[in-house]
């Protein structure tokens, strides 16, 4: 392989880990609230707000019931409206986070009802109230399985961030559409796979050294 193709793989990779950094920073900061909001919201949960939570759960499964490509397409006049354009890096990190931020929601809600609710319980008997029984209570005991749901959002993002490039999205997906696709070049192809499928592992690996670690902390505290 030339050195400009090697050149065009490296540009290509950082283009989709900073499609994949922003657009997960950005997706997480809006699920994880909102998981735990739905986690917590409820008929009989702590804050029980059983409409809001009906009207938010259904705009998260509208949202994780479309197609991500499909998805893409539908939501251009926004991506245009935040990022002045819906082709290049900046353009795709809008329908990724569309995307991710209701994958993440329901993922940190479910790592929340699996806490064991005698911890619950035993905070309510000790006169907890709800916002410490979140905050000392469902959420640290719910982190390691919350590091894992968002090692697996940020695997999903790099899948979507090469299914964006046939959109013009950039990054790996574009490189591997432009030239192992368009220009028969199996080569090409065969070394952006290589090169997902390594980013994939690192974060992977990663992120269930980082769950080890806040569990087995967890469990001395």
């Amino acid at each position: 392989m030339s050195p400009e193709l090697v050149r065009l793989i490296w540009e290509a990779a950082l283009e989709t880990i900073w499609m994949v950094a922003v657009s997960g920073g950005i997706a997480m900061a809006i699920g994880l609230p909102l998981g735990v909001f739905l986690a917590i919201s409820g008929r009989g949960e702590l804050f029980a707000a059983p409409a809001v939570n009906r009207v938010l759960g259904l705009v998260v499964n509208l949202t994780r019931s479309t197609p991500f490509i499909i998805l893409v397409v539908a939501i251009i006049p926004f991506t245009r409206l935040i990022a002045g354009t819906s082709i290049g890096t900046g353009a795709a990190i809008v329908p990724l986070t569309v995307a991710a931020a209701p994958f993440i929601a329901r993922l940190v809600e479910t790592a929340i009802r699996e806490v064991d609710q005698g911890l619950v319980e035993a905070a309510r008997a000790m006169g907890c109230r709800p916002m410490q029984i979140v905050t000392k209570v469902l959420v640290p005991e719910a982190t390691p399985a919350i590091a894992l749901s968002m090692t697996l959002a940020i695997v999903s993002l790099i899948g979507y961030s090469a299914m964006v490039g046939a959109v013009g999205g950039g990054g790996l997906g574009d490189l591997g559409i432009r030239y192992g696709y368009q220009r028969f070049m199996p080569e090409m192809m065969a070394a952006v796979v290589l090169v997902l499928v390594a980013l994939v592992q690192a974060v992977q690996s990663g992120g269930e050294r980082l769950a080890r670690r806040l569990n087995k902390r967890l469990r001395q505290a």
